[in-house]
């Protein structure tokens, strides 16, 4: 895989655990998805259905930030 294929799309936070806010396009564009996402669901579905369609989807915006940051997840204190 070249280097631009493996470009990072969030950063890890500074202080706590896991990452912050995109740093690439195609952070943002998940980021954006995913609000799409539950903002959908949440106006088509019953409320057993959503559950699991929040669950699911949160489920796959978690994965993309773990496999896609720039760090490996760990509390961090600042240092």
């Amino acid at each position: 895989m070249s280097t631009e294929s493996r470009k990072p799309w969030f950063a890890v936070k500074r202080f706590g655990y896991g990452v912050g806010l995109p740093i690439a396009l195609e952070g943002w564009l998940v980021l954006l998805l995913y609000v799409a996402a539950m903002t959908l669901s949440g106006l088509l579905f019953t409320p057993f259905f959503f559950v699991i369609a929040a669950c699911l989807s949160t489920a796959a915006v978690l994965y993309i930030c773990y496999v896609r940051s720039d760090g490996e997840w760990r509390y961090r204190n600042g240092e």
